[in-house]
């Protein structure tokens, strides 16, 4: 039984074992605002103000940590253009696309069961 994960030469990796690296992008993914803005980046690209105003209660300081490590993780890809002012859009890769098809079901699966949810 394998006690560690390691990226290298893995043919298979397990996010139940410490030390595999799934467990920091599962870690990132299940954050609620990450999470969001993956799913508001499905249409299309989309500008900082209005992702900010699409997901609503979040503050410029976290849903900038939030878009960085999804950047750094190669899910959003981040586009200044040289205007005046700067315009700067966030778009999923081909990656961060793929990981919205399964929140997309997370989201819906919650939005349609949260009556028989019991409140925290």
């Amino acid at each position: 039984m394998a006690t560690t994960c390691s990226t290298e030469g893995a043919p298979t990796h397990d996010v139940y074992l410490a030390q595999c690296p799934c467990r920091s992008v599962l870690d990132i993914l299940a954050n609620k605002w990450s999470a969001l803005a993956i799913g508001a980046m499905e249409e299309g690209p989309i500008r900082f103000g209005a992702l900010q105003r699409r997901l609503d209660g979040i503050s410029p300081k976290v849903l900038t940590q939030s878009l960085r490590r999804l950047e750094d993780l190669g899910l959003v890809d981040r586009t200044v253009y040289a205007e005046v002012p700067v315009r700067v859009d966030y778009s999923l890769t081909a990656l961060g696309r793929s990981a919205a098809v399964p929140l997309q079901s997370l989201r819906h699966w919650v939005e349609a069961n949260i009556d028989s949810i019991a409140p925290a």
